[in-house]
């Protein structure tokens, strides 16, 4: 009993889980991603805090629709980050209830949130508007350029789909 708290204690919700799961996993490469997703997300939930500042500092006193933006704009920083999180919360939880230490299953979670982090890179890159797009050079300047070219609002496909194979990464390896 004593060591089924000492665990609990151990665990703390959210912090908690990147150490929690970091120990617990054999999974080198989600070792790794709880690295990239602890160092995202804290980059990620400065930044959107700084904006939200921003923007409610350039929007105070007006009107009830800017504050449904501000709200949108929490909504939008929630729905960016939850998703960089959502592997090494699973794997901990995993850990935690003893449903099993399968590597590949951290594994396949992280690589899920490796993937969640390139299609929330290249949804920002198809979602660029036309005055901040810059002209590339090199290699992979034809595939920017076509990516630029794309409408903005198929950005969100890229992340979505990544998402989406989070969970079905977590419900076939689980």
């Amino acid at each position: 009993m004593a060591e089924a708290d000492a665990e609990e204690r151990t665990y703390g919700g959210l912090f908690g889980s990147f150490r929690y799961s970091y120990v617990a996993s054999e999974s080198s490469v989600y070792k790794a991603y709880v690295f990239v997703s602890a160092a995202l997300g804290i980059g990620l939930t400065l930044l959107f805090t700084l904006a939200l500042i921003g923007v409610i500092a350039s929007t105070l006193g007006a009107s009830e629709t800017i504050t449904l933006m501000r709200s949108f704009f929490v909504l939008v920083a929630l729905l960016v980050i939850a998703p960089i999180f959502a592997p090494v919360l699973l794997v901990a939880r995993r850990h935690r209830t003893r449903q099993g230490a399968d590597a590949t299953y951290d594994a396949a979670l992280a690589v899920g949130g490796y993937l969640f982090v390139a299609a929330l890179y290249l949804g920002l890159l198809i979602s660029v508007p036309p005055e901040h797009q810059q002209t590339t050079t090199g290699g992979l300047a034809v595939v920017v350029e076509a990516l630029y070219g794309l409408p903005g609002v198929l950005g969100l496909l890229p992340p979505v789909f990544a998402v989406v194979t989070i969970a079905l990464l977590h419900r076939r390896f689980r």
